[in-house]
């Protein structure tokens, strides 16, 4: 008996009943398995293809498999599409290598000089090769502090010595990847500062975290100071550019494998890698036609400052035309924008003509003349005809339509009327060209009248000659002129268009017949309406192009109240932006923005931010009324809902009071108001908790102090906590405290707490010293810690003050500390020098390198106050003494004589013309060969020195008047050692020349003393005034 019973197949449950019924099933089981075999195989086939087809995404590269195999970065680059790029590489390389340290005492150490950041910079440098050091390619996707650190290290290893100034360095002498380097580094520099001068709109973003918002700060302020020093140092990067191209030869610049040799021996400084054959060889032609182009673009930029730049960029950007079409655009290592060169040289012609009678001709010469000389009669005449020739390009006539209408929005109502007439006749040119009427046309022919409708059928007639005109033209015109007649409400204004002889002469009888139909009806339906049509020129513009508009005017003005009708419109049109990030130039400081942006009506928040950044920027280019006019309004905006704004605000109109004091009636020395004095009081009394202050409020108070001699108040008043906390109050109190005691009994103690604080200042770690093969940056900041400020915020605070004593006072201190230098020389003297200590217990602390640089600098600016202190000119004549430097030293000492004697009309004071400073010139004589001068400043002594005098006369290879000088001798002992010298010389003239000399009557040993002193008087007046017409 056969039982039934379930099985499963393909997962179906299948009951089996039967004998018969289990066989077919058998059947039917074996059918489906074989069905269900090949779906699966199917399946499987398709998955397995799927599968290999599938790229598979290698994992990107870690820049620390670069560092463990230095060969792997080559292969990596020679790939199609290296992941990760070339320029992130560099990113990576110079991030890792820079990234500070933490010591034991969890202080942040700048990172340390070792084996693996040296490869990591090696790294990042070999890239670059590899990418050619390709500007536009680096410019492109790398910051300005990674390329800035970038070009650094080239130089490094380009040896260049770390400190030197590049225009200090002769090119032509220098190996050939060194010269390169040196010209890369330049290049770069200029190109940055003309970059830096476009405008960049940033790109809007949501709300930031307050860390991303400080690094995006710390980036933008690191940018600033690298872009500082750019600037700077312009002058010295032209100087250099400018005697490259004047090289007649080629140039070498690193590659992978020079850069390989010097990581392989570092010591080659003579070998492969820096002959004339090493590196990658770029031709004088490539190199000229470069650094031109690149010195045409900056001179161009600073054209606006000075006229005579645009004579240079002209003459650059005509070079590089000529040696674009010798090389070819498609030169290996010159890039080159032929489109943007033939815009330069256009714009040039115009701007710096170099043949007038040629430009005379010149239809862009000529408008810019007639913009020039506000003859914009002239400029339309040129339009009327262009409308029917068609040279002009439409940017540019659009461009001097976007100069009137920035002119009108700056205050010029009086060019509204020409902005209509230029909109207009580009109006009509559009027309006939086909394109669309634009929205200026449209917002400026909102409100129609007679002058603008006869304007504008005239402008019409004169574009469009009927009988010469195509079919397309004239239907165009027809279409314009019907679309005026509909749009206008008034039917005076219809009829003056209507019965116009270019309307009678484009629309047939059928025409004009149904528009005057389509205007009955029109005039019906509106007096039948409760509301009134719309004028199609009333339709309002898009939304985005409104916000452009308005984003642009918010940028222009400096009208609080305008400012805050734009915003009021803009918040209007939309509620999710945020206005105050239209500019990438309005900068608020850290420390207010975050209170500022906290602010919950964004109203409000925008507002607030924009007239401080605004008031802010107006401060900084002196443009003072501007700057109180936005800082009263955000002031009086501010007071209503925050009163630690409203402090904030206070603090800043008082700096900005300071500032314009300072500026206007305290540059001419007239005293400040007793009422900003006691502001300027309040202000270092003020104990607000809460109130966050900027540093550079308590430093210009306290430099406005020092400069109007309030040392009373900074000595004894000056709260202590202040003196404790602020580190320029408590220098400015240090200061005072010395100048006041200058000449007492306290003065040594005085100035011993403002030695050890300045000493602390100029003092380094052993982590900031210089390595021993000297990688360093030659911008990099080598400040220490160890004292209440940076080196650099010293020099900059200094910088502000300009009261004598004071000045004197800081440059005697740093003179001392400077002759403190174990390797020292040649003394530098100074006033005052006997109150500092005769010593420092921890000398290799000081780094003398930084006092040395501070002093020259110290020195260019006060003499910048006053170039007739002979105290002043005297340090600086030793500075130069002391590092060889004798005509410029001699140059200095004389000034130093000549304010001090009127020019040497009067005696030179014997405190001005110390024995050492008459025995460094004539040292200084000495090393210019000048021997004749040197034997007669050695009368100027107390005891003459014979000796000196007589070795000097014996040398008959002088380089200056020789026997001219002999009348400016009163020693009688001098004159008859010369007599005696010719004569056994056989020297007849000369001879001749010193017996007269001798002969003077004055010079008679029997006269009286008085006669002799005048006698000797008179030669060293008349001498001196010789010396100062030769050095000076």
């Amino acid at each position: 008996m056969r039982r039934a019973g379930c099985i499963s197949i393909g997962g179906e449950p299948v009951c089996i009943v039967g004998g018969d019924i289990a066989d077919q099933m058998k059947k039917k089981n074996a059918a489906s398995e074989k069905v269900q075999a090949k779906k699966m195989s199917a399946e499987a086939a398709d998955r397995e293809a799927a599968t290999s087809s599938r790229p598979c995404t290698p994992p990107q590269t870690s820049w620390f498999e670069f560092l463990l195999d230095v060969s792997l970065l080559e292969a990596h680059l020679q790939k199609g599409c290296p992941d990760p790029p070339p320029v992130q590489l560099i990113i990576q390389f110079l991030e890792q290598a820079s990234k500070p340290t933490v010591n034991e005492q969890n202080q942040v150490q700048p990172p340390t000089d070792n084996k693996r950041n040296r490869t990591l910079k090696l790294l990042a440098l070999k890239v670059a090769a590899h990418l050619k050091w390709d500007l536009d390619v680096l410019e492109k996707c790398l910051s300005v502090p990674v390329l800035n650190m970038l070009l650094n290290e080239l130089l490094c290893v380009s040896k260049v010595p770390p400190g030197t100034k590049h225009i200090d360095l002769d090119l032509a002498s220098l190996p050939p990847t060194t010269a390169m380097a040196v010209m890369l580094y330049n290049r770069w520099a200029i190109r940055t500062i003309v970059q830096s001068s476009f405008p960049v709109k940033p790109v809007k973003q949501g709300p930031l975290q307050p860390n991303v918002m400080n690094q995006m700060q710390q980036e933008k302020e690191l940018t600033e100071n690298i872009l500082k020093v750019l600037k700077e140092q312009a002058e010295d990067s032209l100087t250099v550019l400018e005697e490259a191209i004047k090289l007649k030869k080629a140039f070498y610049v690193h590659t992978m494998r020079t850069l390989d040799l010097l990581a392989a021996d570092p010591g080659v400084v003579n070998g492969e890698t820096e002959n004339s054959t090493a590196g990658l060889m770029i031709s004088f032609e490539e190199v000229q036609c470069q650094v031109c182009y690149d010195l045409g673009a900056f001179y161009f930029q600073q054209g606006p400052t000075n006229p005579v730049n645009y004579e240079k960029a002209r003459d650059h950007f005509f070079n590089t035309k000529q040696l674009v079409a010798k090389i070819g655009a498609a030169s290996a290592h010159c890039s080159i924008d032929e489109k943007r060169l033939a815009g330069y040289c256009q714009a040039c012609s115009v701007l710096a003509p170099s043949n007038l009678a040629a430009v005379q001709s010149t239809t862009y010469s000529q408008i810019h003349k007639f913009m020039k000389t506000g003859n914009y009669q002239g400029v339309l005449n040129i339009f009327y005809d262009d409308n029917f020739n068609g040279n002009l390009p439409d940017q540019f006539r659009q461009s001097v339509l976007r100069e009137l209408f920035q002119k009108v929005q700056q205050g010029n109502d009086a060019l509204t009327e020409v902005c209509y007439k230029i909109c207009a006749c580009n109006t009509v040119r559009d027309i006939l060209r086909g394109k669309s009427i634009t929205v200026q046309f449209h917002q400026l022919f909102m409100t129609p009248s007679k002058e603008k409708i006869d304007y504008l059928l005239e402008v019409c007639s004169r574009s469009l000659k009927v009988d010469e005109a195509s079919e397309t033209e004239r239907r165009t015109m027809a279409s314009f002129l019907k679309s005026l007649c509909m749009g206008i409400e008034d039917l005076q204004l219809v009829f003056m268009i209507s019965s116009h002889n270019l309307f009678m002469k484009l629309l047939t009888d059928d025409e004009r017949k149904m528009l005057v139909d389509q205007i009955r009806q029109r005039t019906s339906h509106t007096n039948l309406c409760t509301k009134p049509v719309t004028s199609f020129y009333d339709i309002p513009a898009s939304a985005s192009v409104t916000i452009g508009q308005l984003e642009h005017q918010l940028i222009l003005t400096v009208d609080p109240w305008r400012i805050r009708q734009i915003l009021i419109e803009l918040h209007g049109m939309t509620s999710d932006s945020q206005f105050w990030m239209v500019s990438n130039k309005w900068e608020v400081p850290t420390i207010y923005s975050g209170i500022i942006l906290g602010i919950k009506d964004i109203l409000a928040r925008d507002l607030v931010y924009i007239l401080l950044a605004k008031g802010l920027h107006c401060s900084a280019i002196k443009d003072f009324p501007h700057a109180k006019q936005l800082l009263a309004a955000c002031l009086e905006l501010v007071t209503e809902f925050s009163p630690k704004l409203r402090q904030v605000m206070l603090n800043e109109m008082l700096l900005l009071d300071v500032y314009t004091h300072e500026a206007g009636p305290g540059a001419n020395g007239d005293r400040p108001p007793t009422e900003l004095i006691s502001r300027v009081r309040g202000y270092l009394e003020m104990r607000i908790p809460d109130i966050p202050l900027r540093q550079v409020v308590a430093e210009e108070c306290v430099a406005f102090l020092l400069n109007w001699r309030e040392n009373e108040y900074l000595t004894l008043q000056a709260p202590s906590s202040m003196v404790q906390s602020n580190p320029y109050v408590k220098l400015g109190h240090l200061l005072a405290a010395t100048c006041k005691e200058l000449s007492g009994p306290d003065s040594r103690r005085t100035a011993k707490e403002l030695w050890e604080v300045v000493v602390q200042i100029c003092s380094v770690s052993n982590q900031h010293k210089r390595s021993s093969d000297g990688r360093i940056s030659l911008i990099k900041n080598r400040d220490s810690t160890m004292g209440i400020m940076y080196r650099s915020e010293l020099l900059s605070f200094i910088k502000k003050l300009r009261e004598p004593q004071v000045l004197t006072t800081l440059l005697s201190l740093f003179v001392k500390l400077h002759n403190l230098r174990e390797d020292i020389v040649n003394d530098i003297t100074a006033e005052h020098i006997s109150i500092w200590p005769a010593n420092i217990p921890n000398l290799q602390a000081v780094d003398f390198d930084a006092v040395a640089v501070t002093i020259k600098e110290l020195v260019n600016y006060t003499l910048k106050i006053n170039v007739n202190n002979h105290s002043w000119l005297i340090i600086q004549a030793d500075i130069y003494f002391a590092s060889n430097q004798y005509s410029a030293a001699l140059n200095y000492y004389l000034q130093a004589g000549a304010v001090s004697s009127d020019y040497f009309t009067k005696q030179v004071p014997p405190e001005v013309y110390t024995d050492q400073v008459i025995k460094r010139m004539i040292k200084c004589c000495s090393m210019l060969n000048c021997h004749t001068q040197v034997a007669i400043l050695c009368q100027f002594l107390r005891e003459v020195d014979y000796k000196t005098a007589f070795k000097a006369l014996q040398e008959q290879n002088s380089h200056d008047a020789m026997d001219s000088y002999y009348e400016y001798i009163w020693d009688v002992t001098l004159l008859e050692y010369l007599t005696h010298l010719h004569h056994k010389r056989g020297e007849i003239d000369k001879r001749q020349i010193a017996i007269k000399a001798i002969g003077q009557p004055e010079l008679n040993s029997s006269n009286p003393e008085e006669v002799l002193q005048l006698a000797a008087q008179r030669r060293k007046k008349t001498f001196l005034q010789a010396m100062a017409k030769l050095y000076f």
